[in-house]
């Protein structure tokens, strides 16, 4: 496993808290198209792209529509409705103070990525975007990336997939087992451990033991 390269990270509920900005926009869409949609639900999926959400809840003549409407909706409240998660901006740190490029791959459209980094104040070195699943580990392998970190259980077969350490963190709809599960070979708490935990990893297997068990029980909200 490469021990050197960029170091990727998932945006959505892994960079930065934007539940609010996703349910409020969902909510908006409903309201204006007049649909039925179980915010529950995409809350369950979030990860995806915007696309497959759409295709849940709208026939496929009316897909393109509703996705525009989501995207005019989310841009309008992104600005105030979204957060950076704890250690967010000293994760992308560490890997910069490391010699190595901080890069995000997201399955957001590059249209809602522009205000969503922009309202946390978040700068990293390349942005990747509307890509999810193997698209997502087409991007490590080009990149020959070293770690993804990600909140779901498709960033964690992405990681595998694209050659890379894949990283757990629970800050987004999905537990530590079910992270584990889909492949991690590293669970964390939140972006508060990755400068710590990244150094180690970068000193060699002999430092990286144990690091796989320390991860807390449950859902971090």
């Amino acid at each position: 496993m490469r021990v050197a390269g960029p170091v990727g990270f998932d945006l959505d509920l892994t960079l930065i808290n934007s539940r609010p900005a996703i349910m409020a926009a969902w909510s908006a869409v409903a309201e204006e198209l007049e649909v039925s949609i179980d915010l529950d639900e995409v809350d369950r999926r979030m990860g995806i792209k915007l696309e497959d959400e759409v295709a849940y809840w709208f026939p496929a003549p009316a897909q393109s529509a509703a996705a525009a409407s989501y995207r005019r909706h989310y841009v309008q409240l992104a600005p105030t409705l979204t957060f950076l998660l704890p250690g967010a901006a000293e994760a992308l740190a560490s890997v910069r103070h490391a010699g190595e490029r901080a890069v995000v791959i997201t399955a957001k459209h590059p249209v809602s990525v522009e205000p969503s980094l922009a309202a946390v104040g978040l700068q990293p070195d390349e942005v990747f975007s509307h890509v999810h699943g193997p698209e997502k580990a087409a991007v490590l392998a080009r990149l020959s990336a070293a770690v993804y970190v990600g909140d779901t259980p498709a960033d964690m077969v992405a990681g595998l997939g694209g050659g890379a350490t894949a990283v757990g963190v629970p800050t987004g709809s999905f537990g530590p087992a079910e992270l584990t599960n889909a492949g991690a070979s590293v669970i964390l708490g939140s972006l508060a451990e990755f400068p710590e935990w990244y150094a180690r990893f970068r000193s060699g297997p002999a430092h990286r033991v144990g690091w796989a068990d320390r991860c807390p029980e449950g859902r971090t909200p």
